[in-house]
């Protein structure tokens, strides 16, 4: 059972919640993290481990899909096989049909942002939301070139030959 000693610090087994809604339940002494205890995160997922002084020694992390990371021969979503974990888990599906995401169907992005995996990226504001739109965190500049870089956008593009251009136009480009 959690106490509070008198110096104002937690001992004991018990239960902390951050204001980030992620909830620490487990060992605690002298006010850290100090034994075994698990991190439950807003979106599901989970880090369970042992811990010293606040420092994780050791842990697994698993998502909210219950896919657990692997250090050693990690083998989802890597060059050799590019499925997401729910085709591993429930098959590919047919040709046409992209899976755009692990999550089916994909969330809706907001028009002018950015689904960079923990939530929403506004780039005008260059903040991240969580996808019950709470403030996350400021993008910096390193974040920001690879959100914009990577990332799913809530708009369309025209990729590749431009929606105008007529055949005959596009032969004049073809060498003969």
């Amino acid at each position: 059972m959690m106490e509070i000693t008198k110096n104002g610090r937690m001992e004991g087994k018990g239960k902390y919640e951050f204001p980030t809604e992620t909830k620490y339940e487990g060992d605690m002494k002298d006010g850290m993290f100090h034994g075994k205890g698990t991190l439950f995160f807003p979106n599901g997922s989970k880090y369970d481990a042992s811990w010293e002084n606040g420092i994780a020694i050791e842990g697994k992390y698993t998502f909210a899909d219950g896919l657990r990371y692997e250090e050693e021969n990690w083998e989802y979503c890597d060059g050799y096989d590019r499925r997401f974990y729910t085709e591993i888990c429930n098959g590919l599906k047919p040709a046409g049909r992209s899976q755009l995401t692990n999550r089916v169907p994909p969330r809706d992005i907001p028009e002018g942002c950015y689904d960079c995996g923990d939530g929403f990226y506004n780039p005008d504001t260059r903040v991240v939301v969580d996808y019950n739109q709470k403030f996350l965190r400021n993008a910096d500049d390193d974040e920001d070139e690879w959100i914009r870089r990577t990332c799913r956008k809530g708009w369309d593009e025209i990729v590749g030959i431009k929606e105008n251009t007529s055949v005959s136009s596009m032969m004049l480009l073809i060498p003969v």
